[in-house]
């Protein structure tokens, strides 16, 4: 996995495309992503443009750095704007990113956008920069978020106690999960069948 792998690139499938972030997204995002509930559970909380634009740059810093990867989730039919999402804590010489900094508008919660956005990164993160594992947290509280990582196919690993400050000064315990590379045609074959629209018999 090397740097030339890391650069920003556009991942498309069938309902979604995941765009390199950049300001020129600012007002989709803000329109949203200006959401309360959205930052619920999350490190940061965003609730003006200048918040959202403060993320924003601070997702692109972290691309400067090398640490992060951020995209903007693209419903490609409508071609809007419904979300964030990212590759960070990158480590090249140990092979593994983690997926995270994810969030969803609302009205597009419990479709095929989150799956589907998750697909493409785990394909990428394993079959074109030749990840051998891939991370994903989330806050403790979050059953929600813990139910779906599970359901995508990944093994929790365990908690980190009072692992992270958030926005509202709450120090939350956060839950570890991965996916190894030696799992991913298991992991992918099911994703691929729960995104499948053809009806079952």
């Amino acid at each position: 996995m090397g740097p030339r792998l890391l650069e920003p690139r556009t991942l498309r499938g069938p309902n979604v495309v995941l765009e390199p972030l950049g300001l020129h997204h600012l007002a989709a995002l803000c329109e949203a992503g200006l959401d309360e509930d959205l930052w619920r559970w999350t490190v940061a909380s965003v609730r003006t443009r200048e918040d959202m634009r403060a993320y924003v740059e601070a997702a692109l810093d972290s691309y400067e750095r090398g640490s992060a990867l951020p995209f903007a989730i693209v419903e490609a039919p409508s071609g809007r704007v419904v979300g964030s999402t990212r590759y960070g804590n990158i480590d090249l010489f140990n092979r593994r990113v983690e997926i995270g900094w994810t969030w969803v508008a609302r009205a597009w919660q419990r479709t095929i956008v989150n799956t589907q956005a998750k697909y493409l990164l785990l394909r990428h993160a394993f079959e074109v920069l030749g990840c051998v594992r891939v991370e994903l947290k989330t806050d403790a509280r979050n059953e929600r978020s813990r139910r779906a990582i599970l359901r995508l196919g990944a093994v929790e690993e365990g908690t980190l106690r009072r692992h992270t400050l958030t926005a509202s000064g709450h120090i939350r315990d956060t839950v570890y999960y991965s996916i190894l590379d030696d799992e991913w045609r298991e992991v992918s074959a099911r994703l691929l069948e729960r995104m499948d629209p053809a009806p079952r018999t």
